[in-house]
């Protein structure tokens, strides 16, 4: 499937990675991920078919592409137009069905309908308040509703995104982000990065989250962990890099804060537990 042809606006200059500004190549290993990782993780837990899908931070859709090609009824919300308007010209038949809907604008102003299983994949980690978007989840979740959630731990090599980075060097510079902020903002201005990115990577540091952060927070709101997976090897790394997916040992997977190291992607799967 080509995309590449809806986008027209990109953020941020060229980097060495050039699958994160390659609309085209992105979405295809979106669509990959999910059907090979994701889809097969969920269906441990409850049947996909015919269910009612949420998105938060669909972009154009590459996630959703997979569950509605499973037979699922998928809707993605996000705050990028281009994305979005993107999303509504690969979904043209699917909506015309209505069996797809793509909107532009902020979760926290949807409102009334309910889903069977909401996904937030790689986005809690950029939210300013993740306490209040899982209760927003919660929310929206139909009785025996579940939401998938993957997301890096803060102290794995690359949580901070630096991979973003114009630099090679800077992209593949592991921890750099654990730096006290102007030691790390000082570093990324020495290697010419924009104070556009800077800024960018600055405020990731300010929206980070851990696993033991994540737990307590779904704890708090009443949740109940359904399934969860730790990678040692990130299934995103698969069609990014041909690196082969690896799960962490159960033995780093058990203890509490020193996992964020070793862990480069965590699948959760909660419920509301009333």
């Amino acid at each position: 499937m080509r995309v590449y042809k809806y986008f027209q606006l990109k953020e941020f200059p060229t980097m060495p990675f050039d699958f994160h500004m390659n609309h085209d190549i992105y979405f295809e290993q979106q669509y990959t991920n999910a059907k090979k990782y994701i889809l097969p993780f969920l269906s441990e837990v409850m049947p996909l078919k015919d269910k009612n899908v949420l998105e938060i931070g669909s972009g154009e859709g590459g996630i959703l592409k997979a569950f509605s090609d499973h037979g699922c009824r998928i809707t993605g919300v996000d705050i990028d137009t281009v994305k979005i308007e993107a999303g509504k010209r690969i979904f043209a038949k699917e909506i015309e069905e209505n069996r797809a809907r793509l909107i532009c604008d902020d979760i926290f102003n949807f409102n009334g309908e309910k889903f069977d299983l909401i996904i937030l994949k790689d986005a809690l980690e950029h939210i300013h308040g993740h306490e209040k978007i899982l209760s927003k989840m919660k929310d929206l979740l139909n009785p025996g509703g579940k939401a998938f959630l993957a997301f890096p731990p803060w102290q794995m090599p690359f949580g901070g995104h630096q991979q973003m980075c114009k630099s090679k060097f800077m992209a593949l510079a592991p921890f750099i982000h654990l730096l006290p902020n102007p030691l790390y903002a000082g570093l990324l201005k020495s290697f010419h990065e924009s104070d556009r990115l800077i800024e960018h990577l600055l405020d990731t540091k300010e929206t980070r989250i851990t696993i033991e952060g994540f737990e307590r927070i779904t704890k708090k709101l009443n949740y109940k962990v359904d399934r969860k997976l730790f990678y040692f090897i990130n299934p995103n790394y698969e069609v990014k890099f041909n690196m082969k997916p690896r799960k962490q040992s159960a033995l780093i997977s058990s203890i509490p804060y020193v996992r964020n190291f070793f862990i480069t992607t965590c699948f959760y799967v909660i419920s509301a537990d009333n």
